[in-house]
């Protein structure tokens, strides 16, 4: 069963080998790029549905290459590092990266990863009954439409990646409940992918950026618990 086309970008060919035979056992197509050039050509050719992308590269670094995609399309991203520091992962989220990792990693979870970021992209299963209004979330001037996956704040459109969307869907759940970060993580990850601490925090503070934006606010801090939606009303 063929899970997808993934383009894989990184100036190192043993670990492009290594990450291509995991993608290909797990179903998935794969071409690769060793520069940042050469994986926006291929992106144009290809269209892939997914990038894995090294941050350190020739030609184009993969935060480049991520700022010019994000002009034209929002194709998952999934960044790669050799360093640890919450700076990488900070500037990766907050460009419009899906998720991070960091070298050395375990194919196994970059597998896990890749298929969950995918997964969050596939439209919700169909219901016994036909409940159209149940794939439209709306709290206060905040509206969420799942099928097209768009965000608006008041009418006015915002652009989310695909674990964005499915964090502010999990506080719109239940509007006031306080979820913990390892809630969100279930709810944005499908509970089979662990991320840290920071890495949520770092999505929820790039979808309020997003917001101020546009005026808006959905999302309140509770300290030392976690996150909540808020009332979404204009200030």
């Amino acid at each position: 069963m063929d899970a997808g086309l993934v383009l894989i970008a990184d100036d190192d060919p043993h670990l492009r080998e290594v990450v291509r035979f995991a993608l290909t056992r797990a179903g998935f197509r794969t071409v690769e790029a060793a520069d940042g050039a050469a994986a926006l050509a291929l992106f144009d050719a290809h269209a892939p549905d997914l990038l894995v992308l090294d941050i350190t590269m020739p030609e184009l670094d993969g935060t480049e290459v991520c700022r010019a995609l994000r002009r034209r399309s929002r194709v998952p991203i999934l960044f790669l590092s050799s360093r640890d520091e919450e700076i990488d992962r900070v500037l990766g989220l907050e460009l419009g990266g899906d998720d991070y990792m960091t070298k050395p990693f375990s194919p196994r979870e970059l597998v896990a990863r890749v298929k969950a970021i995918l997964r969050r992209l596939q439209p919700p299963e169909p219901a016994p009954e036909p409940a159209p209004a149940a794939h439209l979330l709306r709290v206060g001037l905040l509206a969420l439409d799942l099928d097209r996956f768009e965000a608006a704040w008041d009418g006015q459109p915002v652009a989310l990646t695909a674990t964005e969307l499915h964090l502010l869907r999990t506080l719109m759940g239940f509007p006031g409940k306080v979820y913990s970060r390892d809630a969100l993580m279930d709810g944005a990850y499908g509970g089979d992918v662990t991320v840290t601490d920071r890495t949520i925090d770092s999505h929820i503070r790039r979808v309020r950026q997003k917001f101020a934006a546009v005026g808006g606010d959905p999302v309140e801090t509770v300290h030392g618990v976690g996150y909540r939606l808020g009332p979404c009303r204009r200030g």
